[in-house]
């Protein structure tokens, strides 16, 4: 909780992408089960997606099965909804979580990751085929008032970029091609939303920036600045969002 004061003050930073994804009927009608990584003792994120209505002029509930996954010992009494179930597992390994998941929701956890390529990989194997990660994260490595700011919070030992969280996630596996990215210059967070690709995640000792883009899992632009220099540059990274808006990752 360290990026934010409380839980609704995290909520509410959640809410901005959130509501983008409530926009769309036909995407939120074919929910059918969401998994809230490191869904805290509120679980209000949770919450949200649990009591979901179709937005008509007779709204209906959407009925979206939860499941909060965290190492607390319970949830609130508040978010013990008929919706949603709450499982205390370790957020890196999921050890005996049954059921497939359409979302995976992480925000403002994925940066206290211990081994960040296991994490993805084991996580893609609980999305279902064509479901998708949503994942927000804070770059710890920006400008502040013209000058470089390195901010490192306990329990983070990696300092995520767009370029290396694109990486990352192609490597384990998940279709970045196809996903949407967002970063504001104004603040420092990353967001993310990728699909399960179905494709065996590659071998990092192995894998190169080409082998990902041969496999198609790599944003177009990317795949344009490796063929021309080798490797990827975040100048040259236009990325799309879900509201069809393309950033320029150059100014940033």
């Amino acid at each position: 909780m360290a990026n934010f004061k409380n839980a609704q003050e995290s909520h509410a930073h959640s809410l901005r992408i959130l509501n983008d994804l409530y926009e769309h009927d036909d995407f939120m009608e074919s929910v059918g089960r969401v998994m809230d990584l490191g869904c805290g003792y509120e679980a209000l994120d949770l919450q949200w997606w649990a009591t979901r209505t179709t937005r008509d002029d007779e709204p209906t509930p959407l009925n979206i099965r939860c499941t909060g996954i965290d190492l607390l010992d319970n949830i609130s009494r508040e978010a013990k909804d008929a919706n949603i179930t709450y499982v205390r597992n370790d957020l890196e390994t999921l050890q005996q979580i049954k059921h497939s998941q359409d979302i995976l929701w992480c925000h403002d956890v994925f940066q206290y990751m211990i081994n960040p390529l296991q994490c993805l990989a084991n996580w893609r194997r609980l999305c279902a085929k064509d479901g998708m990660l949503v994942l927000v994260v804070p770059q710890t490595t920006n400008i502040e008032f013209s000058r470089q700011s390195f901010d490192q919070p306990s329990g983070c030992y990696y300092n995520h970029t767009m370029v290396s969280l694109i990486h990352m996630l192609a490597v384990s596996g998940w279709d970045c091609r196809s996903g949407f990215f967002l970063k504001n210059p104004t603040d420092p967070w990353l967001h993310a939303i990728v699909y399960n690709s179905n494709q065996t995640p590659s071998d990092p000792k192995t894998s190169t920036w080409y082998s990902l883009a041969e496999k198609g899992l790599l944003p177009a632009s990317a795949e344009e600045s490796i063929n021309k220099y080798g490797y990827l540059r975040q100048h040259d990274l236009v990325l799309s969002w879900i509201d069809k808006s393309l950033s320029w990752m150059g100014h940033q």
